[in-house]
């Protein structure tokens, strides 16, 4: 499995780091232009990420719009969302507008911090990202 996480905060971004690097490959990013274009490096070298932690705020690009264009991506090579990466957003935020919008944003599943590991790992098992 080869993973993205897009994360600001650096503890938040060190457990998941810990935690799914047991799983695969893990590559960061601290805002959401930096996801967009890890990602797009990923896809032009044909080595696309499997899964995308994504917080919903950062600086520069938030977590929503780096999704929106990692969609777009995805899309303009034949790969729709439901085919494509899988990304999990993170936040501190209980607000359900938030997580409306995330969806639409096409995310797959939306984790409030702090992370769970065991609510995670039961998400990477009904991907089929690990065993």
């Amino acid at each position: 499995m080869k993973v993205l996480i897009a994360e600001d905060d650096f503890t938040s971004r060190l457990v998941l780091q810990t935690f799914l690097s047991r799983y695969g490959e893990c590559r960061t990013a601290v805002n959401g232009r930096e996801a967009v274009e890890a990602f797009q490096t990923a896809a032009d070298a044909r080595a696309p990420f499997d899964l995308i932690c994504m917080d919903i705020h950062m600086p520069e690009m938030d977590g929503k719009e780096a999704v929106k264009q990692i969609r777009a991506i995805e899309e303009s090579t034949g790969i729709f969302s439901d085919r494509g990466a899988k990304i999990i957003m993170t936040t501190t935020l209980d607000d359900m507008k938030e997580v409306i919008r995330s969806f639409q944003a096409l995310c797959d599943v939306y984790l409030f911090k702090p992370i769970d590991t065991a609510e995670l790992l039961g998400h990477l098992r009904h991907f089929k990202l690990t065993a």
